[in-house]
């Protein structure tokens, strides 16, 4: 029988006023492959032991490194740039997670022997080529069907720099080519338009590589001189913004509740959902900031508003709240007014079809949307939004976003749910039911 959550009442009470959420995705992933490239034992503490960051400890084992993970401890035995050990047939398999699978693929372009990089069933149907395009102006053969997994890759002993320019707003296209540079003998010059930039920090800051960034023209632009080796790093890894964005939403929408979620990594690239919640009534404050090795970590203050106003977004925001859409729309849902959303083909390119799921799920609830042009939204709010009747909620590619945006609904707007695929939220964020009974929620599973 297929495990499912129910919910049948929304939360009452907060037990609690004050939370911590795990440990950052896109950071702890990073770590656990700059630090297989750092000379030296490498250090994290408050990593996410999350399913997608497993995924990429068990890839990097396989290349030779010694890795001991332990609570939320993680320790790492760099070996140099060109310290991964090839084995024939060697596979790697990447789970769930996108960004292992396409930051793989950059640091194994010198490999002697062919590697198959594989996922599951979800991660198989998303999309490649965005890493294999430029990888392959590196030196290294790639080969796969349609750019979807498994790919098979043939490194090269020659490698080049190349001058790339990214303009889908991918954070992990611009990593992985940043992260194959480091393997070349000379200049890496890329532009690419904004995205999230934890690479380029991390380059910047812990292991003080010679890189260049600058804003010109609407992109990003950067330059990084290769064959540097770096020495071994430690990381205190903050709380994951996207993570505690369930929990922002969920206060704002239930009634007379206040939150603090603390020692969070509010990078201005991760924080559009800040922005645009605040754009449209919500007074989300930021408290005890402080500045960690390039990145901007804080405190967040958030409490319960019903009176929120519709937003036409500016597409610009687009990239700094990917992530979180679904949660945006979930929000639109209770504004009086109509909400526009333009521009967001990429969420369709995610673990679902998430701007299809989303017209579906409001559908279900009873709210009028319209697709638009330009792969948009139309969505029309319900003040003083009530659920009634049943929802189930399943057959979602255990998207982890779907199954606890549809949690906080439950939560926040009433009506009886089943939501299935009960274990999806392993694959970010671990601790969410528990957090969510300690705040006094009524889960059954």
């Amino acid at each position: 029988m297929k495990k499912y959550i129910s919910i049948n009442e929304k939360i009452d009470v907060f037990k609690k006023k004050s939370i911590t959420v795990d440990g950052d995705k896109s950071l702890s992933i990073r770590f656990v492959i700059l630090a297989s490239l750092s000379k030296g034992k490498c250090y994290a503490s408050n990593i996410l032991k999350s399913e997608d960051v497993i995924s990429a400890i068990n890839c990097i084992k396989k290349l030779g490194i010694k890795i001991k993970l332990k609570n939320k401890n993680c320790e790492i035995h760099g070996n140099g740039l060109f310290g991964y050990k090839y084995k024939k047939n060697l596979t790697l398999d990447a789970g769930n997670s996108g960004t292992a699978a396409r930051l793989l693929c950059s640091v194994l372009i010198d490999t002697n022997h062919k590697i198959k990089i594989t996922g599951d069933s979800s991660l198989k149907k998303r999309d490649m080529n965005r890493v294999i395009r430029p990888l392959k102006l590196f030196g290294a053969k790639f080969t796969s069907k349609k750019g979807r997994l498994p790919v098979y890759i043939n490194g090269s002993k020659i490698l080049k720099p190349i001058k790339f320019k990214e303009n889908l707003g991918s954070a992990q296209c611009k990593s992985a080519v940043l992260l194959a540079s480091l393997k070349t003998s000379g200049k890496t010059i890329l532009s690419c338009k904004p995205s999230r930039n934890h690479t380029e920090l991390m380059f910047k800051n812990v292991l003080k590589l010679p890189i260049k960034t600058k804003k010109l023209n609407k992109y990003d632009h950067i330059q990084i001189n290769g064959l540097d080796e770096f020495k071994s790093f430690n990381y205190k890894i903050p709380g994951d913004i996207s993570s505690a964005s369930f929990f922002i939403v969920l206060t704002l929408l239930s009634k007379n509740k206040s939150l603090t979620i603390k020692n969070v990594n509010i990078n201005p690239s991760r924080t559009g959902i800040i922005k645009i919640l605040n754009k449209m009534g919500a007074k989300i404050k930021f408290f005890n900031k402080k500045m960690y090795k390039g990145e901007n970590l804080a405190d967040i203050f958030v409490k319960s508003n019903k009176k929120l106003k519709p937003i036409s977004l500016d597409p610009k925001l687009n990239s700094s709240a990917i992530d979180e859409f679904l949660l945006i729309f979930l929000v639109s849902c209770t504004c009086n007014g109509v909400s526009t959303f333009k521009k967001l083909s990429e969420l369709n390119k995610k673990e679902s079809k998430r701007l299809d799921w989303g017209i579906k799920i409001l559908t279900m609830m009873g709210i009028k949307t319209k697709k638009i042009k330009n792969d948009g939204i139309k969505i029309w709010g319900k003040p003083n939004l009530k659920l009634q009747g049943n929802f189930t909620i399943k057959n979602f590619l255990k998207d982890h976003r779907i199954f606890m945006t549809t949690t906080i609904a439950s939560l926040a707007l009433g009506g009886n749910w089943k939501i299935y695929s009960t274990d999806s939220f392993q694959t970010s964020f671990p601790s969410f039911i528990k957090i969510l009974k300690n705040l006094g929620a009524k889960i059954k599973e």
